[in-house]
């Protein structure tokens, strides 16, 4: 498609273009060349044609009062987010994965990571050698946290202000690509965290020249991003043809729009319904699948058409199946986990046969109801997951559970999450047992560096550990050092009896349950609950029934008698004389 930001790159000129309404004169500044005065339309679209500009070509928009601001279409940014942009032509890279087509939903087990610590160099090239491990163990899609152009040398992605922009620190656009390309020629696919709700606190100067904002809306941030006023048209183009770019440039496979209970809009057709159906019409037959994350629970986003398609989103985070699968490998009650420590075991079997545990009731947490009914949803609506980003840095150490819990109370809810009809998501290292903490990290200037410690402190001010003396510095070098994978662990004799764990289940998994996923309707799943048994059934395809049995406790739990006669498809731990072992789970097929 044609874009409308940025700039156009021809055989012997670039056309410049910059949405600044708030000024009547922009100042083209070319490195190295004599300034140019821009031609201004009615809609206030700056444009300049200029020849022998091409790629390599670095360039400001100068505004009245003499400051110089980058692209906000920007490709690349090789000085950070207050140097100049550099001119790109992404239609130069040569793709070698040309056939790549994307892989159905159903077959797809994600894999979270972060670029910047996921090795120890931290780029987009270096990430392709550990494709081949990912493989090896049964991932088919990577999930990359947010890339957009971010202040600073390191932070988790979502302060970015130069959206179309891969950050420098992990390299150029062609490294993304190839990253992309090298991913597609192992058959996995790649999933990009985009950040539509709002914009970092430094280097965002659109406010500066456009109507970005409006006071109309509020979100955690501040002020809403302006999808719904007077001159809203442009600011909705920017974000979705964002989100087209990635899928049509980069040939990206899927988008994890971050938090979208915060993205307001009265308009008629609301941005995420627009998002989702221009996303898809670019698509042009690619498998291509959108995910949200969303603390309402909001299941309208996730409704399929009478034809089991998918119309706007493929798929939530499910936060509470991880919420009571942590609550039983841990025994950890306080704050948000709170509200699902009672009744913990039925809520667990509902979040594996419905989805969503709260569906419209009362969270004590929150304060006010949550969710929608979510059980006519099919299982696939939801990504299930026992790690990711936030769940382990939103911890004062941002330590994972392997460092405190035992091994047998991890491979038991691993062992339930990776085998559901759910669609499951690692974190990058958990199949080893990675014990290198996951802290929230960012680096900013001092000021905003010590706005942080203290928002931080408050924002999570009701879970243990952030009012210690000795927190975590979010803003410090070595906080983000400490989240660097080391794989030399991978090869320890602890970590490949994991990674042969884990490789069966997803080996088990893809041979056996994600052929019988393709066209799972809704209210296809049933659950109980007796003492810390769990007991849930799905109607798969062909009216296969998958059924689970597990005990997550230290204790024994009763083997429901309906399971007992069936044929087992996996077993972990000990199920005999009708009774589930301490951390037993069983996994039948008939």
């Amino acid at each position: 498609m044609a874009f409308t930001f940025g700039p156009v790159v021809s055989s012997d000129a670039v056309l410049f273009r910059f949405w600044a309404p708030l000024h009547d004169a922009i100042t083209l500044v070319i490195e190295g060349e004599d300034d140019r005065r821009m031609e201004r339309s009615p809609e206030g679209w700056h444009t300049l044609r200029v020849e022998g500009a091409g790629p390599g070509t670095r360039y400001r928009f100068r505004l009245p009062d003499g400051l110089e601001v980058p692209d906000p279409a920007s490709r690349h940014q090789p000085e950070d987010v207050h140097g100049p942009s550099e001119v790109v032509d992404l239609a130069a890279y040569r793709w070698k994965s040309v056939e790549w087509a994307g892989r159905p939903w159903e077959e797809v087990v994600l894999y979270e990571l972060h670029t910047g610590t996921f090795t120890k160099e931290g780029t987009f090239r270096t990430a392709i050698d550990k494709l081949d491990g990912l493989k090896e163990i049964g991932v088919t899609a990577i999930q990359i946290m947010p890339i957009a152009d971010f202040p600073g040398r390191y932070n988790w992605g979502y302060d970015g202000v130069l959206p179309y922009a891969p950050d420098n620190s992990y390299g150029r656009p062609e490294d993304l690509m190839a990253l992309v390309d090298a991913a597609h020629a192992r058959g996995i696919a790649v999933f990009l965290d985009v950040v539509y709700n709002h914009f970092g606190p430094d280097g965002n100067y659109l406010p500066l020249y456009a109507p970005l904002f409006t006071e109309n809306h509020k979100t955690p941030w501040g002020n809403g991003i302006n999808y719904d006023g007077e001159n809203s048209k442009p600011v909705r183009d920017f974000v979705i043809e964002n989100a087209i770019s990635w899928i049509t440039e980069f040939k990206i496979d899927g988008l994890r729009l971050d938090a979208v209970h915060a993205i307001k809009d009265d308009n008629g057709e609301h941005l995420l319904v627009e998002l989702a159906r221009r996303v898809r019409e670019s698509a042009r037959g690619r498998h291509v699948h959108l995910v949200v994350e969303n603390e309402d629970n909001d299941s309208d986003l996730l409704k399929r058409n009478p034809d089991g398609s998918v119309p706007l989103y493929t798929a939530q985070w499910n936060d509470d199946i991880h919420h009571v699968l942590h609550i039983a490998a841990t025994g950890e009650t306080f704050g948000y986990y709170a509200d699902y420590a009672e009744n913990r075991p039925e809520k667990t079997a509902r979040a594996l046969a419905e989805g969503f545990v709260f569906q419209g009731e009362h969270m004590p947490y929150r304060g006010e109801a949550r969710g929608k009914p979510s059980a006519g949803l099919p299982p696939t609506a939801f990504i299930s997951f026992i790690q990711n980003h936030d769940q382990i840095g939103n911890r004062a150490l941002g330590d994972r559970m392997i460092v405190s819990q035992p091994l047998e109370a991890i491979k038991a809810v691993a062992a339930v999450y990776l085998l559901s009809p759910q669609i499951p998501m690692l974190f990058m290292g958990e199949e080893w047992g990675a014990r290198e903490p996951f802290p929230y990290f960012c680096d900013f200037n001092e000021e905003l560096n010590e706005k942080v410690r203290k928002g931080r402190r408050e924002e999570l001010s009701r879970l243990p550990g952030f009012d210690a003396d000795d927190l975590m510095d979010p803003t410090a070098l070595e906080t983000f050092a400490s989240g660097t994978l080391d794989w030399s662990q991978r090869e320890t004799p602890e970590g490949r009896a994991l990674i042969k764990f884990y490789r069966s289940l997803l080996t088990l998994r893809q041979e056996r349950i994600t052929p019988l996923l393709k066209g799972v309707g809704g209210d296809s799943g049933r659950f109980e609950a007796e003492g810390e048994t769990l007991a849930v059934s799905w109607t798969l395809a062909g009216g296969k029934r998958l059924a689970l049995a597990a005990n997550p406790s230290n204790r024994p739990a009763p083997l429901p008698k309906d399971q007992q006669e069936a044929e087992v498809l996996y077993l972990l731990g000990t199920a005999d004389d009708g009774a589930l072992g301490p951390w037993s789970v069983r996994w039948t097929l008939g």
